[in-house]
Parts: C-alpha cells; structure tokens; sequence
C-alpha cells in the first residue's frame, strides 16, 4: 500500500457529511409566475433564470426543490415565501 493509499483511506473515515435540508415549493391554482419568480428571487436568492426555470418545474411537475442547505439557513427563507401565500416545507 502506498503512502498515498493510506492518505486516502484516512481522510475518508474522516469525512462526515452533514444532513441537507430541502425547500419544496408545491404548486397551486392562486399565485402568477411573476409572483413566484420574483418571491424566490427574494427569498431564496436565486437568479431570476434559476427563479423562473423552478416555477416551470412546479407548474408542470407538482413541486420542485428550491433551495438545500442546513435546517438554519432555509428555516428564515421558507417562512418568507408562506408569507408572501406560497406553498412550501423543509423536509
């Protein structure tokens, strides 16, 4: 085993990931693209490209992933679009 080999085997015991949490955005019959685009613009500091191929992906699919991260991070952003009347969760 090469010096290199152990190296490797070392730092993968070492690494741990953390626990990513998940924004999902649901679809409804109530708020316009421009509304959605524009509040995940806002809240999830997304570009407005990122924002508008998301709300596509929620019209058509039912929901979409919007933002992953630490329960801390999304936890602010995900109150921020059920206060502008989006429908979303942490998972």
């Amino acid at each position: 085993m090469s010096t290199k080999e152990e190296l490797l085997e070392k730092v993968d015991v070492k690494t741990k990931k953390k626990k990513q949490n998940e924004i999902i955005l649901y679809n409804d019959d109530y708020n316009t693209f421009d509304h959605v685009i524009e509040t995940l613009i806002y809240a999830c500091d997304h570009t407005p490209e990122q924002a508008e191929q998301c709300s596509i992906l929620v019209h058509y699919k039912g929901k979409c992933t919007v933002k992953t991260g630490p329960y801390e991070d999304l936890k602010p952003r995900c109150s921020k679009l059920l206060d502008a009347g989006l429908s979303a969760e942490i998972i």
